[in-house]
């Protein structure tokens, strides 16, 4: 019992501090792909190519007067940010990230522990995709609270429509992920990726958007539409329309509690992305066998990566390029040389191709938010009730009959 506390508490630990740490960086690497995009440098004033920005975004924020406004209900205005971050970082907990590990045998005082085999997330629940779905319900509340007790027309239409774009989203989202459950026959996370492991012909991965009798390409366009309208993303980003509603239901926060609306804005993308990684891209399988060599991608990638940082360096652009690239050169070659040892093989592999799935995607909400314009509101929720639902319906009710007729 001790060391299974030691061991969460280690795994506790560490995900806590990549996931706020990913949450940070992710909005820099959204203003780079954003700035490229547009023709624009991005941030590139604190720290080396802008790496240090959202530290000092933390510092604006954590030393910025927060303003309590005097007619505001004071424990719905402060409960709400908190509620939000709550529901967006406790859904982590329950993601898994790559196979079990184990892990050798350790002393603490006199006491032999080990060896210890465990898995790679806090919790293994065999109703994960309940979890999520329940959790990401309860995510209303925080944006709704917002609107509601800051007692300003303008941040309660912001949360009205938050309210109602969000319920009206999670029927088609709660369809499409269905769809892809009949097959896998489990709501365990780990289980439904573990059925999607092996490949047909040798070589076409058998994830759920490739999977028989009803490959679920389908339902992945729908359940990736419906992430758009749950998180807030453009082209569903209504309720912080600055255009119609100052900014929505926010408008009255400042300070730290303003910035953990965004924060948990980022960690919804991240699972989200995560949940889509697991039901229909296989999770962490890679895609393609390891006979194919699919254990030599990412130590080659890291490796091309850290040769591209040095070959820069030599040739800076910059003059500063030819003292960080150089840096970050080394660093992608000790990675590469992590990935290439035999016995981390089994651990890193599934993690890099895990990561490397729920990357593409988080890409895709960026490249996204920089190329359409948003909705105007009766479009938003006539594409739901019109479009998503109906179709997401159909869908389901053709892969359980096929389901049903195959099985």
């Amino acid at each position: 019992m001790l060391a299974f506390l030691i061991i969460t508490a280690v795994k506790l630990a560490i995900i806590a501090g990549v996931f706020m740490t990913t949450l940070a960086y992710l909005q820099w690497v959204e203003r780079k792909v954003i700035a490229h995009v547009q023709v624009r440098m991005g941030p590139s004033r604190v720290g080396p190519h802008g790496l240090l920005q959202p530290l000092a975004d933390v510092i604006k924020l954590i030393t910025k007067e927060g303003v309590l406004p005097p007619h505001v209900n004071k424990f719905f205005y402060l409960l709400a940010p908190f509620l939000a971050v709550f529901m967006a970082l406790i859904s982590i907990s329950i993601i898994p990230f790559g196979t079990s590990i184990t892990i050798p045998a350790f002393t603490i005082g006199s006491t032999v522990f080990g060896p210890y085999q465990t898995m790679m997330e806090l919790a293994d629940l065999n109703i994960g995709v309940l979890f999520i779905l329940a959790i990401s319900s309860l995510g209303v509340y925080g944006i709704a609270l917002a609107g509601w007790s800051s007692n300003n027309k303008y941040a309660l239409l912001g949360g009205l429509r938050s309210s109602a774009q969000m319920i009206s989203y999670e029927l088609p989202m709660s369809l499409a992920i269905a769809a892809p459950l009949l097959s896998a026959g489990t709501l365990s996370l780990r289980g439904i990726s573990d059925s999607q492991a092996g490949y047909y012909l040798g070589f076409i991965p058998h994830w759920a958007i490739f999977q028989m009798p009803f490959p679920q390409i389908f339902s992945f366009i729908l359940f990736m539409i419906a992430a758009f309208a749950e998180t807030n993303r453009i082209p569903f980003d209504l309720p912080e329309a600055e255009n119609e509603l100052v900014a929505g239901f926010h408008v009255e926060y400042s300070s730290m509690t303003f910035a953990s609306f965004f924060m948990a804005e980022y960690a919804n993308m991240v699972t989200v992305c995560s949940v889509a990684t697991l039901l229909f891209l296989g999770g962490w399988h890679p895609l393609f066998p390891a006979s194919l060599g699919s254990n030599f991608v990412a130590p080659l990638i890291l490796f091309i990566a850290g040769a591209v940082c040095i070959y820069h360096g030599l040739n800076p652009a910059r003059p500063l390029d030819r003292i960080t690239l150089p840096v970050f050169g080394v660093m992608f070659f000790a990675l590469a040389g992590l990935m290439a040892i035999p016995q981390l093989v089994p651990i890193l592999t599934p993690l890099f191709w895990f990561l490397a799935k729920v990357g593409f995607l988080l890409f895709v909400f960026i490249w996204i938010r920089a190329t359409l314009p948003r909705f105007r509101y009766d479009q938003l929720m006539s594409f739901a009730w019109k479009f998503m639902f109906p179709a997401a319906l159909i869908n389901l009710l053709i892969t359980g009959f096929l389901v049903a007729w195959f099985s």
